[in-house]
């Protein structure tokens, strides 16, 4: 490999960490399909990047997608291409990941967002590298090595009939399992070293001046739900807090404050009409007059329709934490379909 080609940097010097980073070692060079599991923040993307760069293809395309950040049939045009006409403002032909990433790698993020459709056209350009443009009708040919990627539990999904298992059965050639960075203690703090470092470097102090000793403990006993992604934002926020002097103080949520708004009396009112209201129900009255339903509430005009639209956006946001940013998790916490979840977080501009 030219020196001009650097691999993606991995810290880390636990055996958790190494016996991964060995495995991914063994597999990169092979022409088969690869699938990483692992929790949010564990770096996921960075695996597949390194999966690629090890193996004969570097030199060509390493394309990713997330398949949680689209909708369907929008995934389905990235995925596939289209040609002029397919759908409406389809002005002109366009060639899809599968075809650009040709001779090379594709990533598929979030892969247990993708509908069944789609799953199926994926298995069947891995089974015999062929697929159609949208809206066409000529059959492509292409060489791609696939890499895709999770937080759930595929296997589960599979005998639930929520993903296909024919699928799983072509994807799990190999799977590589990041370990949550809870189990990764020994590179606790030196990651959080290096993160602390480069934060010098970025806000060009002079130097660091390193982590107190009660600060140390707080990092090696905190659970990093987030995982590296988290431990990343923790230290940068408390160094720049801290700049040329010992970091003595972390601050794990920035939306802790005194001055922390609180839930208003009518968004409790909706959460209560809202867990007792199933999702294909409708409202028995409905109100009439204005567009915006103004109300008085002890003497304070309040927007109904705004209130509602920030409950619902809250209590979406929420939702997705809890269930570590998984959609379908978030859809069955929540009584809702995976369909409706996703009109909801477009509605609000939450995909992105």
């Amino acid at each position: 490999m030219p020196s001009e080609v650097s691999l993606p940097r991995m810290i880390g010097e636990s055996a958790s960490f190494l016996e991964m980073q060995e495995h991914v070692s063994q597999v990169a060079p092979l022409n088969k399909p690869v699938l990483i599991v692992g929790e949010r923040g564990t770096g996921k993307e960075l695996i597949a990047s390194r999966l690629h760069y090890l193996s004969s293809r570097w030199q060509n395309n390493f394309l990713k997608i997330n398949c949680a950040a689209l909708s369907d049939a929008l995934l389905e045009a990235q995925l596939f291409g289209h040609e002029a006409g397919a759908f409406t403002g389809a002005t002109g032909q366009r060639k899809g990941l599968f075809e650009r990433a040709d001779g090379g790698t594709l990533f598929l993020d979030e892969l247990a967002n993708t509908a069944m459709p789609v799953q199926e056209k994926i298995l069947r350009v891995i089974e015999y590298g062929e697929f159609e443009r949208l809206g066409g009708n000529q059959t492509l040919k292409v060489d791609v090595r696939l890499v895709a990627a999770t937080n759930e539990d595929l296997p589960a999904l599979g005998r639930a009939g929520k993903f296909r298992e024919d699928l799983i059965d072509r994807l799990a050639f190999d799977v590589v399992t990041l370990p949550p960075l809870r189990a990764r203690k020994d590179d606790i703090l030196v990651l959080a070293e290096h993160f602390a470092i480069s934060m010098v470097k970025e806000m060009d102090e002079d130097f660091f001046a390193g982590f107190s000793d009660a600060v140390q403990r707080q990092l090696l006993s905190y659970s990093w739900p987030g995982n590296i992604r988290e431990l990343k934002n923790v230290i940068e926020r408390a160094v720049y807090q801290h700049p040329n002097k010992t970091v003595s103080r972390l601050v794990f949520n920035p939306f802790e404050s005194p001055y922390r708004p609180s839930v208003s009396p009518v968004r409790e009112t909706v959460e209560t009409t809202a867990v007792s209201t199933s999702e294909d129900s409708v409202p028995a009255e409905r109100v009439s007059g204005e567009d915006k339903a103004v109300v008085d509430w002890d003497g304070e005009s309040l927007d109904f329709r705004q209130h509602i639209q920030d409950y619902e956006t809250d209590l979406l946001r929420k939702a997705l934490e809890h269930c570590q940013f998984n959609q379908r998790k978030t859809a069955t916490h929540l009584n809702l379909s995976y369909h409706q979840l996703r009109g909801y977080l477009r509605k609000y501009d939450l995909l992105s």
